[in-house]
């Protein structure tokens, strides 16, 4: 397998290395000036000739890694390939949604703009073989654009079977990329869920933003732990009683809500997490500020029981990561023996 691959913050992966038979990296291109194209901020700023041509150099199949990273099909068709798209999302709905959370005008103008260009530019789908999708809801969407090309594969992770752990502390836990628009408005809303109650909450993540940062300290059941190290949040969950998972975003199925049904005890979410997932069941569902807090306080001293755990391992057989990825596997073998 080779592996092409952007930098971020210029780090390279020796842990991906060890899976890959090349890999390749890039830095993206010209930020500032990608705003000025037509096509979206996140294909422009991803181009790149080398890319290019290496991917031409053979006939291997090819998996674009989200419709951000397709810039190299607009000026090629790769014929006599194999190509697939991986879609994470209906991309311009997340971005419209992360302009709705933005309370900066000229971050608010950028989501929407790029909202615009995504939609447009979601033609580029005509050029590929497989669109993998990794939720019902988005499998829906581009059935319904491009039925043919579409195949429900359900999201990566690295979970490989439900570890509740057998003791835990007394605190619910949020995490999530604060520099998000998104997770910011999940804290400022478990912000107002938790500061009427002693329960404490744990908000996790990095890059905290000064103004959050002034409202977790207002109040002594609340408190932040940077996450930058992965270690941290696995030992988090091993502590953590309840997970709490509100998102104004019904965008995709998130690797939170797969993580904590994994291997934490129980899950508290909101319509937008957890509807059109196939992982309602698992969850205790809850939307406004009162029900999320009515919901922490009568689950704070209850214990997950087995039949929770057995249906949770029922729901999750079908997130098997070594499973779906050999679909992928059989489909492309299928076309190239056609």
């Amino acid at each position: 397998m080779i592996l092409h691959a952007y930098k971020n913050k210029n780090l390279e992966s020796k842990e991906i290395e060890k899976y890959c038979d090349k890999v390749y990296y890039y830095k993206r291109n010209g930020l500032f000036f990608s705003n000025f194209s037509k096509v979206p901020f996140i294909v422009f700023s991803r181009r790149n000739k080398l890319l290019i041509e290496r991917l031409l150099k053979d006939s291997h199949p090819i998996i674009f890694e989200g419709i951000h990273t397709t810039y190299p099909l607009l000026k090629n068709n790769f014929s006599n390939r194999i190509v697939a798209v991986r879609m994470h999302n209906i991309e311009q709905n997340y971005y419209n949604g992360l302009a709705s959370n933005e309370r900066r005008l000229y971050k608010k103008l950028f989501f929407k703009l790029e909202a615009i260009k995504i939609k447009k530019y979601e033609s580029i789908i005509n050029k590929v073989n497989f669109i993998f999708t990794i939720s019902p809801l988005e499998t829906q969407y581009y059935q319904s654009i491009a039925s043919e090309q579409t195949r429900y594969i359900p999201v990566f992770h690295e979970n490989d079977s439900v570890v509740i752990p057998d003791d835990n502390e007394q605190f619910a836990l949020f995490h999530g990329n604060l520099s998000v628009s998104e997770n910011t408005a999940a804290v400022n809303f478990l912000i107002a869920v938790f500061k009427e109650i002693s329960y404490r909450l744990v908000v996790a993540g990095s890059c905290l933003p000064k103004n959050i940062a002034t409202k977790i300290s207002m109040y002594s059941n609340i408190s932040f732990v940077d996450i930058s190290d992965d270690l941290v949040l696995k030992e988090l969950f091993l502590k953590t009683h309840i997970h709490v998972l509100p998102t104004s975003q019904n965008t995709g199925i998130k690797l939170k809500l797969i993580n904590a049904l994994y291997s934490g005890k129980h899950v508290i979410a909101n319509d937008k997490m957890a509807l059109n997932t196939g992982l309602e069941s698992a969850c205790i569902i809850a939307n406004s500020v009162d029900e999320y807090r009515e919901k922490v306080l009568e689950y704070a001293t209850i214990q997950i029981t087995s039949n929770e755990i057995k249906n949770r391992e029922e729901l999750l057989k079908e997130f098997q990561t070594n499973e779906n990825a050999l679909k992928i596997v059989t489909l492309f073998k299928l076309l190239s023996d056609s």
